[in-house]
């Protein structure tokens, strides 16, 4: 019989400071159960944890997972790349720094792509291991779906968070552009790079979020949002019959549930929004990775390799005409998308694909991405191979708190996964 799951979010700190050595216990029992089935962790270490006296604070004794391109002094950080095994900074990152100050615990390092990007790492799918996790924070993903860990932080720069939160069936959420201190976390695209937490249920992500960004609330509350549109995207055909369907459904669902439901028609102008973030994100890269492509190359793998050079091929005027279009949109999404309001729409293509060489699309979270507004991944159901279905909740730019609310109420409409 496997190891229970480790507690919520919400479980463990309902069990205060002297329950913080049972939730490490429950955490060590599921790992040590599940991680060689998983492979979730790049390097972990409950049992120094343990032995830790607990830091008073508002996260007392909560343990987190924190993805391998977010530095820590007590653990090595890889980010995903040979070219710095072994490598120990000289200090946490911002968040790592803030999360410790306020009494979590880092359990360790979990596994992402190389430098964040697409060539995948050793993480399975835990809902079935022949599949892939997706991307670029599996490993985080894969731990907090599992049970393994109550929390753990990713980071997103094209869908890192939402699609393998939707893959594995977690709730994951990517806040705001900018809603956090990135200091210590590898750059991909600086301008559009974006921290992420997951978590099995939304109110777990409160307690936590809160440290990170002084001033957010403490508590989610499930609110009935003013109105929950649905918004299909340009590539709506582009994902499986199932998983739209499961949109649909949802949409009925909290419909049924009193809320005023509609359908955003798709603007024109967002006809290449893919294409549009794809260039911003490739020029960033050949900027950020000239120089470790040039010291390095020979231990980049080709996709990565690639994604550079094609971001150093782009020229000034087709980046100036991709920002400039990005503004644009960002504009138009604040009319479109008042106070009070969320979309509801497609977090991945469909079920996890089969394999593990690859990580799965992006296309249904580069727009929100680029846009730099809030959105979460909710699981929803099963697919017809037993894999999670997901549906995104998306809302107005600095509207978190509003957005956590609405996802919550729409979280207990739909029902567990």
């Amino acid at each position: 019989m496997a190891a229970p799951l480790c507690p919520t979010v919400t479980g463990a700190l309902q069990m205060g400071s002297t329950g913080a050595a049972m939730v490490l216990t429950a955490c060590r029992a599921r790992i040590t159960d599940r991680e060689p089935a998983v492979g979730a962790w790049e390097a972990v270490d409950v049992r120094a944890a343990m032995d830790s006296a607990p830091v008073p604070g508002p996260l007392t004794g909560l343990p987190i997972g924190v993805k391998d391109i977010i530095d820590t002094v007590a653990f090595p950080t890889c980010y995903g790349s040979p070219i710095f095994a072994g490598h120990r900074p000289k200090q946490d990152a911002a968040c790592v720094a803030a999360l410790r100050k306020a009494g979590a615990v880092v359990l360790g390092k979990t596994v992402t792509t190389e430098f964040a990007s697409a060539f995948p790492g050793k993480t399975r799918n835990p809902r079935n291991p022949a599949h892939t996790p997706g991307g670029s924070s599996s490993g985080s993903a894969a731990a907090v779906a599992d049970g393994m860990v109550p929390v753990a932080l990713g980071s997103q720069t094209a869908g890192s968070v939402i699609r393998p939160a939707a893959y594995c069936g977690v709730v994951g959420y990517k806040g705001t552009y900018g809603w956090t201190d990135l200091a210590g976390v590898h750059p991909l695209a600086p301008s559009l790079d974006t921290l992420g937490l997951f978590t099995r249920r939304v109110a777990d992500i409160a307690p936590v979020r809160t440290v990170l960004a002084p001033g957010a609330r403490a508590t989610i509350t499930p609110r009935m949002p003013a109105r929950i549109r649905l918004f299909r995207t340009p590539m709506w055909d582009q994902a499986s019959p199932e998983a739209r369907r499961a949109v649909e459904r949802a949409l009925r669902m909290v419909g049924d549930s009193g809320a005023t439901t509609d359908e955003v028609p798709v603007p024109a102008s967002w006809a290449d929004i893919v294409a549009t973030q794809t260039t911003i994100m490739y020029a960033d890269m050949g900027r950020q990775f000239a120089g470790i492509l040039k010291a390095h190359g020979d231990k980049l793998s080709a996709a990565l390799r690639g994604q550079i050079e094609q971001g150093q091929q782009i020229t000034p005027d087709a980046e100036q005409a991709a920002r400039a279009q990005a503004d644009a949109l960002r504009a138009e999404i604040a009319g479109l998308l008042p106070p009070g309001e969320v979309w509801i729409t497609l977090a991945a293509p469909g079920e996890a694909p089969e394999g593990l060489g690859a990580t799965g699309d992006p296309m249904f979270n580069r727009p929100w991405t680029l846009l730099g507004v809030p959105c979460i991944s909710l699981p929803y159901r099963q697919g017809a191979n037993g894999l999670p279905l997901s549906v995104q909740i998306v809302a107005e730019r600095d509207a978190d708190d509003e957005l956590l609310d609405a996802a919550a109420w729409v979280e207990d409409v739909l029902g567990p996964s």
